[in-house]
């Protein structure tokens, strides 16, 4: 894995990077200023949480049939499309916010739009990027990409979002809209054409949205580095959130933090992601992408015990920094290989299939988190968690071994759908004599 560290990402990247990057504050501040807006109105607590239900609903929901449609159209265009829709939803809740005739079911239903097209924005954004960078430089562009989104809606929505909804309510939703216009008037200053490849069955042939949508899956179940990278995604995504979902009590508890200490947590997991992202693909040069996933499995297990073990606030919030920093660099590493490995006409299917079963460990585990820790105490769901980032580290040790990832680094652009990895006694048997 060589690179030149002053090659350029090119004009068509530093647009498609800052479209996303605006696109991702004005989600934050969307995420910011939904929940202050319903608490405004009700002091119903299951009115409350559902604002998160609905946020989370349209991963379940759209995340499968999303990447079919990425992987059926211009993802360029798509994006386009996404945004200005986007954009006049938004335009209309916080007209109806100025007037006084906004509700919460108005909120929902908004929400309810634009997170079902930030799960296709998604997938089709990082469908685009291996059509618009070397294969060498994906590491970088992905740090690029996570450092932008983890600056923004980590970092500067939530003052700003605050902020702006204390200058009036509808502030926060009107500056998303902005934030989604000038992303589409981003999109739609790159150059180039951004269908999907050949298809890997006749082109003439309709296939139903189900016949896709398996076709992804098989794909994916064939790839043994992607299939277990997914797998691991989807547990640990579980255990983090349950984790997570009751860090707000282990704060006042236990480290006798208020809401600016609880709120400074969360900064410095955000501080850890952007420094992550920003020396990420140099990191993953200099260490592999082999020890950097390793190293990253320990760290994970070592969030878990830390937060299960200490009373110190500074030993939490390092640990926060140090899962920051690894969450950037696996982020880097997976969307990189999967970028690498996946065929053209595959790339929306396969990439929304793995935002499809994180949003299901996400789910669960904040349904789990808090009915854990109410049953048998505040520690448990951080010792399950430290017990399940152990378990999967010794399961999957030798899966990311040098030579598997060399070879993934090492395999040309796929062009069509290849051959399910297979056990090296298989290939060996298969091969000529």
């Amino acid at each position: 894995m060589t690179r030149n560290a002053g090659e350029s990402l090119g004009a068509r990247f530093a647009k498609l990077w800052a479209a996303s990057t605006m696109s991702a504050l004005g989600s934050g501040l969307a995420t910011v200023a939904a929940p202050l807006f319903v608490a405004s109105r009700t002091d119903d607590p299951l009115v409350v949480a559902a604002a998160s239900g609905v946020a989370w609903l349209p991963w379940l929901l759209f995340a499968l049939p999303g990447g079919v449609l990425v992987d059926r159209v211009d993802r360029r265009r798509l994006m386009i499309v996404i945004d200005w829709v986007r954009v006049a939803a938004l335009a209309v809740l916080a007209v109806a916010i100025m007037t006084d005739r906004a509700g919460v079911a108005l909120l929902y239903a908004v929400l309810f739009v634009v997170n079902t097209g930030e799960i296709v924005f998604r997938a089709a954004s990082q469908a685009m990027v291996p059509a618009v960078v070397p294969r060498d430089l994906l590491e970088r562009a992905n740090g690029w990409l996570s450092g932008g989104s983890m600056l923004m809606h980590g970092m500067l929505a939530g003052p700003l979002g605050g902020f702006l909804f204390v200058l009036a309510a509808s502030s926060p939703f009107l500056a998303n809209a902005a934030t989604y216009a000038l992303s589409a008037v981003l999109l739609g200053l790159v150059a180039g054409s951004y269908r999907p490849g050949p298809r890997t069955a006749d082109e003439a042939t309709v296939r139903s949205v189900r016949a896709d949508i398996v076709e992804g899956f098989r794909w994916l179940a064939g790839q043994r580095l992607i299939r277990t990278m997914t797998i691991l995604i989807g547990l640990l995504n579980l255990t983090l959130t349950a984790a997570i979902a009751v860090l707000v009590l282990l704060a006042a508890e236990r480290l006798h933090l208020g809401s600016v200490g609880y709120g400074a947590l969360f900064t410095c997991m955000a501080v850890g992601g952007v420094l992550g992202a920003a020396v990420g693909d140099r990191l993953i040069a200099r260490i592999g992408a082999t020890w950097t996933i390793r190293v990253g499995l320990l760290i994970e297990a070592g969030l878990h015990l830390a937060l299960a073990t200490s009373r110190s606030a500074a030993v939490v919030g390092f640990a926060l920094f140090a899962f920051g920093v690894h969450g950037a660099l696996w982020n880097i590493v997976a969307n990189s290989l999967r970028q690498r490995l996946t065929p053209t006409a595959l790339q929306g299917r396969v990439g929304s299939t793995i935002l499809f079963i994180a949003a299901g460990g996400n789910c669960l585990g904040a349904l789990l988190g808090g009915a854990v820790a109410a049953a048998f105490g505040l520690t448990v769901p951080y010792w399950i968690g430290f017990v399940v980032a152990v378990g999967v580290s010794a399961a999957t040790w030798r899966v990311f071994d040098r030579a598997t990832v060399a070879r993934a680094y090492a395999a040309p652009a796929p062009d069509q759908p290849a051959a399910p990895d297979r056990p090296a006694d298989e290939r060996a048997a298969a091969s000529p004599a």
